[in-house]
């Protein structure tokens, strides 16, 4: 477990974005961790974690796109049911508030990626370590 970048991206929401993005991303040899992404009407949000937040920064802001950074927890643990209810009881005892998750993991592998955006990134890590 460990607090890492997360980069949200904000496009147009139209054919054709994502694969720019992934281009650009594979061009500068950063890999793409974790991604999730959120639609309007106009505009997608593609939040990622990436293996160089630094650089993949550089790329997206030499390319005129909108990004924000924050600080997330990229968590690794078990696939197996009632993981995420354990993580999830002991923020909610310390008072931490998870913002929103992310994870995908096959359901054969015994150990997955989630990110979780909390409230209190510092406060989350000695929880859950504890």
């Amino acid at each position: 477990m460990q607090i890492t970048k997360q980069l949200a991206l904000f496009l147009e929401n139209r054919p054709g974005m994502l694969a720019r993005v992934c281009d650009a991303l594979a061009a500068a040899s950063i890999n793409i961790y974790a991604i999730a992404t959120s639609d309007t009407v106009d505009h997608i949000v593609v939040r990622m974690v990436v293996s160089d937040p630094a650089k993949a920064l550089f790329v997206f802001e030499e390319h005129g796109t909108l990004v924000v950074e924050d600080d997330v927890l990229m968590i690794t643990g078990d696939n197996k049911p009632g993981s995420l209810a354990k993580l999830a009881h002991k923020l909610a005892g310390g008072k931490v508030n998870i913002e929103y998750a992310y994870c995908a993991t096959p359901p054969d592998a015994k150990k997955g990626l989630m990110i979780l955006r909390v409230s209190d990134a510092k406060k989350a890590m000695k929880l859950l370590n504890s």
